[in-house]
Formats: C-alpha cells, sequence, structure tokens
C-alpha cells in the first residue's frame, strides 16, 4: 500500500505497484476498492476513494471533489499521462477526469460505467427486458420480485436486496464475495446527491475526447443493458464497445479470461 497528500491536504491510499500503471476507480457508489482486487490484469494500482479502505475521512464525497484526488494520485507516481480504468460509479469518476484532463489521459477503460454523467436514461424496460431473460435461474422468483416493487414505485433497502442476484451472470459464492466489500453509505449518499456537473455538457466534451476508449459492458447488465451501452459508446469519437457475454455487472468475475483477453487487446 502506497499513501499521498491531495491539495486539501487529505490523506489517501493506493494498493499496488507499477511503471505504467492501470489506475482503477471503484464503483458502488464508494464501496471499498478491495472489490477489484480479482481484477485479472497485470499493472494495476487501484485508489482508495476517499473515506473507503485506507484512506481518509473527508469532508465532501461529491464525485466532482475527487476528480483532483485521481490527478494528486498521477503527480504521486510522477506520470504524465495515465491509463485510467472506471467501473460502474467509478466510471463518472474516470469521464469526468478524462474531459477535464484530456491531455493526462493515455487510454480510458469503462467497465460497465454509469451512463448518467452524459444524461443517457436506462428505462425500466430497458431492464425488464434483461431481467426477464433469467427465467430459469434457481433464485429468479424472489429476485423479481424485487424489480416488481421497484418498477411500481417502492424502492426500498429490502427490494433492492432482492434484486443482487441481476447483477452478476453467475450468482456463486465469488458474486457474493464482490457483495461483501464494504461501502461507505454516508458518501454514497453524497456521491451524486452533491455533484456539480451538467451531463449535457459533459456529453458535448467527450464528443470531442481524443482519446482512445474501451466500453466494456455485460450481456445480461441490468444497470447497463447493451443497448444503452452502445449509445454511451457511440459519443466517443475513438471508442470500442464489447458486450462480454453470459456476464452482468461484474465481467472479470463472470469471466475473468474473456475480460482479460478484452482489455489487454485494446490498442
Amino acid at each position: 500500500m502506497g499513501t499521498f497528500t491531495n491539495s486539501d491536504g487529505l490523506g489517501l491510499a493506493y494498493h499496488g505497484e507499477a511503471e505504467n500503471p492501470l489506475i482503477c476507480l471503484a464503483g458502488g457508489p464508494m464501496q471499498d476498492s478491495s472489490y477489484l482486487g480479482g481484477l485479472p490484469l497485470p499493472d494495476v494500482i487501484r485508489l482508495d476513494l476517499r473515506g473507503t479502505g485506507d484512506s481518509d475521512e473527508a469532508t465532501a464525497y461529491g464525485v466532482d471533489d475527487q476528480v483532483g484526488d485521481v490527478d494528486a494520485l498521477r503527480r504521486h507516481l510522477g506520470l504524465d499521462r495515465i491509463r485510467l480504468l472506471g467501473h460502474s460509479a467509478g466510471g463518472t469518476l474516470a469521464v469526468l477526469y478524462a474531459t477535464r484532463h484530456p491531455e493526462r489521459v493515455e487510454e480510458l477503460v469503462l467497465v460497465a460505467p454509469s451512463p448518467f454523467v452524459v444524461g443517457i436514461d436506462v428505462s425500466d424496460d430497458d431492464r425488464r427486458e434483461i431481467a426477464l431473460r433469467r427465467g430459469g435461474e434457481p433464485w429468479y422468483a424472489e429476485a423479481i420480485q424485487g424489480f416488481e416493487e421497484m418498477w411500481a414505485g417502492r424502492v426500498t433497502p429490502e427490494a433492492f436486496a432482492k434484486i443482487t442476484p441481476f447483477f452478476h451472470g453467475r450468482w456463486d459464492d465469488a458474486a457474493r464475495a464482490v457483495d461483501a466489500h464494504p461501502r461507505h453509505p454516508k458518501a454514497a449518499m453524497e456521491y451524486y446527491k452533491d455533484a456539480r456537473f451538467d451531463p449535457a455538457k459533459v456529453r458535448e466534451k467527450v464528443q470531442k475526447l481524443d482519446v482512445p476508449a474501451l466500453l466494456v459492458t455485460g450481456e445480461l447488465d441490468v444497470s447497463l443493458p447493451p443497448v444503452r451501452a452502445r449509445e454511451y459508446a457511440d459519443l466517443f469519437p475513438r471508442a470500442t464497445l464489447v458486450v462480454q457475454p453470459g456476464a452482468g455487472h461484474f465481467p472479470w468475475v463472470d469471466d475473468p479470461g474473456a475480460f482479460a483477453a478484452t482489455v489487454q487487446r485494446m490498442p
């Protein structure tokens, strides 16, 4: 583990060491980066976002506030440009960094990223189409009840807990282990609530972003169904979209070999 200090004097931690690292930003939002520890990729450095893992607590947790943390890590590592991976809500942080500092980004890897940052909406019908394909799963009857409750407007923690298996291509011990990693509830609430970015303006910047980008989503991802992933990828001037067969929101867990081959083939 390494540590550094951001521009506000906040102590932040990272895990891994490499000369040309792939800096990985966790989702959740605000889940401990430890859940990315199983990424089947070389030269990975995981940043513990403020208040998670071994990083210090902060007074502000909005995603905008954390763009500077990424740049502080870049400076600490002595890099002019960085390779950046963002998963889920971490994809929002990665995109904000890339659009604000395009000259500092060598390549961008977005894994099942939240499309909210560019104003793309994932509808209930989008999720329903994916969810109904899982009808043969042994957990389906209880899990679909959670979605039905949410689609009826009853969005509760209990409903979210029921739909958890839908986020995985395989609901097994490896999937359960991912969900066991802690997250910071207060910070998670503030991550988007206190955001100051304008999705329309970010979208305009993405359309001019001259950086090679790879967007990976799972065939069965209810958070970013392939149809919305295509819409997202099409915004980038230099993006490749890969839909991983049989995978959900955590494609490296569902098929580590396929995921590693996809990311390592990035030009």
